[in-house]
């Protein structure tokens, strides 16, 4: 993200698909060059399917109203499986603290194109976590990617 405008358009594309109920969305970072979402994507949707949705819907509205010219994005993004409540709490703080680690800003909640800093609603974590000594005992279930 170059600017305050596209990093602002960038959160209202996020919040636009959240409340599409494209996703859940758990946490959320804009940073100058990269972001990092943690969201849960239902049984209908793919991880892909959900990245290619907010990073597609961003170009093609940061063309029309930022005069973006495509490329956008570099192909391709990382994801981390989120399987027990200690991982999605790791990751939540990773996400959260990342403009922090970064120099960006003194603490989480001071960074303005962040959930940590109240930036509207969020959603819960996923019911299905289990506790981490649970799943190292049990695993998880087939099925479940």
């Amino acid at each position: 993200m170059q600017s305050k405008n596209a990093a602002e358009l960038f959160i209202r594309t996020l919040r636009a698909y959240r409340a599409a109920e494209k996703y859940r969305l758990h946490e959320f970072v804009v940073m100058p060059d990269h972001f990092h979402i943690l969201i849960t994507v239902g049984a209908e949707w793919t991880i892909e399917r959900a990245i290619q949705l907010v990073k597609g819907g961003f170009a093609f509205r940061a063309g029309k109203e930022l005069g973006f010219k495509a490329p956008v994005w570099q192909k391709g993004f990382s994801e981390i499986r989120v399987l027990d409540a200690e991982t999605f709490e790791n990751q939540r703080e990773y996400v959260r603290n990342n403009p922090v680690a970064a120099g960006l800003a003194p603490t989480a909640e001071a960074y303005a194109y962040s959930s940590a800093c109240g930036r509207g609603e969020l959603d819960p974590p996923p019911q299905r976590l289990k506790p981490a000594f649970l799943a190292e005992l049990y695993g998880t279930p087939e099925g479940v990617p």
